[in-house]
């Protein structure tokens, strides 16, 4: 219980007690904001209705309590090997998704090939238009399924979930339709050519398998069980999604190692051993079944899904050592990788910016008129300009490199002849233009292909194909930017490669080593990754001999990079209102006191026990998450009892059961009245509304008590605490609400180290 001032006008306000609104706190809803006749009410419509912070704290109300009475020596065991096996069955469920995500875009861009090259024998112009129009049908079937049946699938998704997991939750990003939209979706977007990857949208995948199991599937669409609902609260739900995210990462890259420093490092705010270990075991799952998948495949049950099925990069045939002067070039990588990375996130803030603020606001029609335009294209850059290029002479090739040249007609391999006139010639720009982006970075990693490509055509496709990849992000359909970036980077480092050994006339050297080198250095200029993007870069390329090398241009590029901006993520991630918490404050917080972050605050409290008209006055005229609930002691000052959530409250008026007739409080009979689950919010929804509420005007008369359902302990601090060490208390724990009061006037007692070691 905490002590309030004695100040209270109209018995509800507290003029000197307050709870912090740290900035960007709670985004739509700001917790504690001022009083809508306040300067800074207009703040609290800034998110209203997007997005909605997270209770990752634990509400021990009394309904809490008697749970935790209740429950058996076994429930524990049971709760944690329930933990392990949906580790399991998530780590199995995205792989599935994983692998038929795979069969799917392979099959049909194998298809999609091998007619183009069938027909372009006899017709070229035949053979372009049958290629634009497979194009078409795939990417309108994906912006079709985002705009009329899952408008949270589009993008990659990896913004909206590292908010959840930093306590902003989006609404509908964990839906049903969410994961059937982003699977679809991304078969068809993938499918159809557009420079955009899968990996994004396997992680948001993931995610969403995590949460539906964890809520027992989904209630709207009958697919539910109640016998698994035992993971109900927004921190259980975490748990899940972190692993849910490292299984995406691991499915997508097969990485797992990389999946779990992913989570680690790039979408979780909170982290524990305990989930270390789950998270780990998830990622090795998914690595099992996605294995044993690639290796039914090959038997040839799986049509066109061959080993560039899943990415995985081979390189370890290539360069074997370095020279002390090839860090140079290398360092050179790493400042072009920065810059690069930091202008398109530059870019596509400005362009997604605009297309929200004019384009989108016109409807569905335009969306999908948009991608089929950029389709149309994207098709008609990657048939037309090989055409223009002049074919090249086969090279000398060695007999056991397993290099072909020309290689056939829609089959997978590097030297495609594409509008050769002689059958020993290649077209190095269709290489990597007419072919899948997997199969386009095999073949800039590929060693022993030296002279492939000339110079004049990796600039060109360099600049065309980053140009793409900028207009084509924000679009309506499921987008990742892992593999475009690997695009964009491997182009540049092989440029650099060609360069080295030019200047260097060092035989040893490898392009394919320097376009490995490039595609990290852009990742890491975009997306500021370092440990997890190190380690996934090293296990789908299975050469451990280049760590130091992959180390040093992503520690350079991500220091370019952060001169200019912020990483890709967290750019679109404020663009689309989610307010992210950085993993450090703003210095300017060091300067600042918790009082001076609600100082124009006026609070909105509610007494113990409350009339329904006055509960309901408060909700419809204040859009807070939380009210402090004060109560009158012994001699008649006033305290502050805890904290009561806007959802507790819905559930209250709308269950009608707690009304009373007495202004008194009540008796310890409504304890059996409620368990916890009923005031749980269901994963990724709106959750009830003051409009979901029908009362009589007898009822509007009635009284509730609140104190069995409050928080009868939230977090404190004093008035004159800094803000930075505020945040970091408000981050680290995963906090929605904090109370700021004025300094305490005695102690009750000292807790050391000692006092929390209880045998």
């Amino acid at each position: 219980m905490l002590s309030g001032d004695q100040d209270i006008p109209d018995g509800i306000g507290m003029a000197r007690l307050a709870w912090t609104r740290l900035p960007t706190a709670d985004g739509a809803v700001p917790e504690g904001a001022a009083a809508p006749a306040s300067p800074s009410a207009s703040d609290d419509e800034l998110f209203a209705g997007v997005v909605e912070s997270l209770d990752y704290e634990v509400i021990e109300n009394c309904a809490y309590r008697e749970e935790q009475a209740q429950r058996s020596k076994f429930w524990v065991p049971y709760y944690v090997m329930l933990k392990w096996l949906f580790a399991l069955l998530i780590g199995v469920g995205t792989g599935l998704a994983a692998i038929f995500i795979n069969l799917a875009v392979e099959n049909f861009s194998g298809w999609k090939y091998a007619v183009t090259f069938a027909i372009i024998q006899h017709s070229y112009f035949i053979g372009f238009l049958v290629y634009i129009i497979f194009n078409l049908a795939l990417v309108f079937s994906s912006v079709y399924i985002v705009t009329h049946f899952a408008p949270a699938a589009a993008g990659s998704g990896i913004p909206e979930i590292k908010g959840y997991l930093n306590g902003v939750d989006t609404h509908g990003i964990l839906l049903f339709r969410t994961l059937v939209g982003k699977i679809f979706g991304s078969i068809g977007s993938v499918g159809g050519g557009l420079a955009l990857g899968k990996e994004g949208p396997l992680v948001h995948t993931g995610a969403c398998i995590a949460s539906l199991l964890g809520q027992g599937g989904s209630a709207k669409y009958h697919l539910s069980s109640r016998w698994v609902r035992i993971f109900e609260s927004d921190r259980d739900r975490r748990d899940l999604v972190t692993c849910g995210c490292a299984a995406g990462v691991a499915a997508a890259f097969r990485a797992p190692v990389g999946g779990v420093l992913f989570a680690l490092e790039e979408v979780t705010s909170w982290w524990r051993s305990h989930l270390m270990w789950r998270v780990f075991f998830t990622s090795a799952v998914v690595g099992v079944v996605v294995q044993s998948a690639m290796n039914w495949c090959k038997s040839g049950k799986c049509g066109h899904f061959g080993p560039g099925g899943f990415i995985i990069w081979d390189i370890s045939g290539g360069q074997e050592e370095y020279s002390y002067q090839e860090l140079f070039p290398m360092a050179i990588i790493g400042v072009i990788g920065g810059l690069l990375g930091a202008l398109f996130n530059q870019l596509t803030l400005y362009i997604t910016k605009w297309r929200r603020t004019y384009l989108h606001k016109k409807g569905k029609r335009v969306k999908i008129f948009e991608a089929c335009l950029i389709s149309l294209i994207t098709s008609t850059i990657s048939f037309v300009l090989p055409l223009l290029r002049k074919c090249s002479p086969c090279p000398e090739l060695e007999t056991n490199s397993g290099i072909e040249c020309p290689r056939p007609p829609g089959a997978d391999g590097n030297f495609v002849n594409f509008y050769c006139s002689k059958d020993n010639e290649y077209n190095d720009l269709a290489t990597i233009f007419f072919n899948t982006q997997d199969d386009a970075i095999r073949n800039l990693f590929s060693a022993k292909t030296f002279h492939e490509y000339s110079a004049q055509s990796l600039i060109t496709f360099l600049v065309l194909f980053y140009s793409l990849a900028v207009v084509t992000f924000g679009t309506a359909v499921p987008a990742g930017q892992f593999v475009p970036g690997i695009m964009i980077g491997s182009t540049y480092g092989r440029l650099v490669g060609m360069f080295v050994v030019k200047f260097y006339k060092k035989l040893d050297v490898e392009e394919g080593t320097y376009a490995l080198l490039g595609a990290a250095s852009f990742l890491g200029g975009s997306m500021r990754m370092t440990v997890s993007l190190c380690v996934i870069m090293v296990e789908i390329t299975n050469n451990l001999k280049l760590l130091p090398l992959i180390m040093l241009v992503l520690l350079v590029s991500k220091a370019v990079g952060d001169f200019f901006n912020e990483g890709l993520y967290e750019v679109q991630a404020r663009l689309r209102g989610i307010p992210l918490l950085d993993s450090r404050p703003k210095q300017v917080m060091r300067n600042m006191s918790a009082k001076d972050a609600c100082r124009n605050q006026k609070v909105v409290c509610l007494p113990r026990v409350s009339r329904i008209v006055d509960i309901l006055s408060v909700l419809r005229s204040n859009k807070h998450n939380g009210f402090p609930v004060v109560d009158r002691g012994q001699n008649g000052e006033s305290l502050v009892i805890g904290l009561i959530l806007r959802s507790h409250l819905l559930v209250l008026l709308q269950s009608k059961v707690d009304f009373q007739n007495s202004p008194f409080p009540c008796g310890p009979g409504i304890l059996n009245r409620h368990n916890s689950s009923d005031f749980v919010k269901p994963p990724s929804s709106k959750g009830k509304s003051i409009d979901d509420i029908h009362l009589t005007e007898d009822e509007l008369g009635l009284y509730l008590d609140l104190a069995p359902f409050l928080n009868p302990s939230p977090y404190i601090v004093p008035e004159d605490m800094s803000l930075a060490k505020v945040y970091n208390l408000f981050r680290q724990l995963g906090l929605r609400h904090i109370f700021v009061v004025p300094r305490p006037s005695r102690v009750v007692g000292l807790i050391t180290r000692q006092d929390l070691l209880l045998e």
